[in-house]
């Protein structure tokens, strides 16, 4: 294989590993808080896409889809904390996992009764060429998502609503006790996470040129194995996992083909790397 071939390979991976980090982190930012895994987080990312299409529809470019797509996405994840996630706080994770399931088939069903079960194109980028063999919508997706991992790198290491976080996720008892405003902190990191999840679906359209109501089946379990890969509760873990994966798919399907589907490498690489590293590529913070 050459090095151009290689060159395509790499920046395809990079591209889709950034979509599948920049998804899988909202989840990650939930989990550390909740203890719960916030399965309708694709169901967030599915409406966060089709806000973005009407944009585009309207006759707004890129900036204004992925804005809409964070806006309607940060306003379903508030309304799913607020009405489900709220009311379930010190019941056991297992009723809010099968619940927020309910809630990811509904919302995609929901989107089928509005827009239809067909495919809508979403071609706000051409597919041309930049850099080598890197596309135009390649880039985007990189350099967006970098920059926005910047700044909730940001966020995360230089303000007290990061500080707060990650105090509620070691012991929430002990955050409150010392003033932490539990319920709003919580709110904050639902409206991050969701507004991730809006842009990465807007993104997902972008560079596959499709939007469809079922288009938050596939990142709902990959999202789950990129977390687990990355380590439960770890976000840096979950960039690096969500990377490391979508290089992988990219080589798989270049050298295997039809052969093996794409959608099992995430799964054969979640074994593996629970065989001989069970705790993740990286160790979240201790809890308690």
């Amino acid at each position: 294989m050459d090095w151009q071939t290689l060159s395509a390979l790499a920046a395809d991976g990079l591209a889709v590993g950034s979509l599948y980090a920049l998804t899988a982190f909202g989840l990650t930012l939930v989990y550390g808080l909740l203890r719960v895994l916030h399965v309708a987080h694709a169901g967030v990312y599915a409406a966060g896409a089709y806000a973005g299409w009407l944009a585009f529809r309207g006759g707004g470019g890129l900036g204004w889809a992925l804005l809409a797509g964070a806006g309607c996405a940060v306003a379903l994840g508030l309304l799913l904390e607020w009405w489900f996630y709220r009311p379930l706080q010190g019941r056991s994770p297992l009723v809010a996992l099968i619940g927020s399931i309910g809630l990811f088939v509904a919302v995609g069903d929901l989107l089928r009764i509005l827009f239809g079960p067909y495919q809508h194109s979403l071609p706000v980028l051409p597919p041309r060429t930049v850099v080598g063999p890197v596309s135009l919508p390649q880039l985007v997706v990189v350099a967006a998502t970098a920059g926005l991992f910047l700044v909730v790198y940001g966020i995360a290491t230089r303000t007290p609503l990061g500080v707060g976080w990650r105090a509620i996720a070691q012991d929430a008892e002990m955050a409150a006790a010392v003033g932490i405003p539990l319920p709003r902190y919580t709110q904050l990191a639902f409206a991050l996470a969701s507004a991730l999840a809006g842009v990465a679906g807007v993104l997902v359209g972008v560079y596959y040129n499709q939007v469809y109501p079922t288009m938050g089946a596939v990142p709902a379990y990959k999202a789950l194995a990129v977390v687990v890969l990355g380590g439960l509760g770890s976000p840096w873990g979950t960039v690096a996992a969500g990377l490391l994966l979508g290089v992988v798919e990219s080589v798989a399907v270049a050298y295997l083909g039809n052969r093996f589907p794409p959608e099992g490498v995430a799964f054969l690489a979640m074994m593996l790397v629970l065989l001989f590293r069970p705790q993740g590529l990286l160790t979240a913070e201790p809890q308690g």
